[in-house]
């Protein structure tokens, strides 16, 4: 019997044709398009999860499911980078494939974490005799038969062990080399700008930066941040802070956006002169 696939992927364009190019490697695909319906389940074998959903961060989800589950977890993204994919990695995931790839390479991916779990759950086999019947001496407790659970309680918080380089004890770079516009984050609809080009963000990296935009200059705790933007009762490692601080210089163009300060907290950057950019936050 071949291997039932849950696909979690927004975008049509690139659902479609890979559920049917996973059919033509004998893969049954289940399809779904938002995280919220993805978490429900079932999990089938195996989840290909994509990280740029509408309605959550994909990170949520993978962190939602490692929760009640341990069916195998590939994720598939257009986020190619480090931070991303340690992230992904530490949250549970077995797998990361970035975007574009082949059909091909991502059925040997998918085949290889089963493989890898079938052969875990193997290492404890059923006892011998009927059901009921006590084992024998000395042979181990079989593990119960994994079955997903068709409604999973989901709390988004993401937790992870990726230890990034300690922040600098004194602001990074006194601004960028040229004026690149103002910073312009609309909280209607969700969308940033650095000058006339937008900036792509997942929901938490938004909620982050609209939460910084609320006072531009002030400084906002750790605490305060995680408490707003996480959850009041967060109690996972903060290094998941400073992971999408770091992302968020990166697609801000300029780490000179977000000022570290050591031991105290994180503030959007208000730049001085003629010519400096300048935050707007309607």
């Amino acid at each position: 019997m071949g291997l039932r696939v849950l696909l979690i992927e927004d975008d049509e364009t690139i659902a479609e044709p890979l559920t049917e190019g996973l059919g033509h490697f004998g893969l049954t695909v289940d399809h779904v398009a938002t995280g919220a319906e993805g978490l429900r389940g079932p999990y089938n074998d195996v989840v290909l999860l994509d990280l740029g959903l509408p309605d959550m961060d994909g990170i949520d989800v993978c962190r939602g499911i490692r929760q009640v589950s341990d069916v195998p977890i590939v994720i598939l993204s257009a986020r190619g980078e480090e931070a991303d994919r340690v992230l992904g990695l530490e949250l549970g995931a077995d797998d990361y494939l970035a975007k574009p790839f082949s059909v091909r390479e991502l059925v040997a991916r998918v085949r290889a974490v089963t493989r890898r779990t079938q052969r875990t759950r193997q290492t404890f086999p059923e006892p011998p005799g009927t059901p009921g019947t006590p084992a024998a001496p000395g042979t181990p407790e079989p593990l119960p038969p994994y079955e997903p659970a068709p409604s999973p309680t989901y709390e988004p918080a993401p937790a992870l062990a990726y230890d990034p380089p300690a922040p600098p004890s004194y602001d990074p770079a006194p601004g960028p080399p040229h004026d690149p516009g103002p910073l312009v984050v609309d909280r209607r609809t969700r969308q940033v700008w650095v000058g006339d080009s937008p900036v792509p963000l997942t929901p938490k990296e938004f909620d982050l930066l609209a939460l910084l935009s609320e006072d531009p200059g002030a400084v906002y705790s750790r605490q305060q941040i995680l408490d707003r933007v996480w959850d009041p009762h967060y109690d996972g490692p903060t290094k998941t802070l400073d992971v999408h601080v770091a992302a968020l210089r990166r697609k801000l163009g300029h780490p000179a956006w977000i000022r570290t300060l050591r031991g105290v907290g994180f503030r959007l950057a208000v730049h001085t002169g003629p010519n400096a950019p300048q935050v707007a936050s309607p």
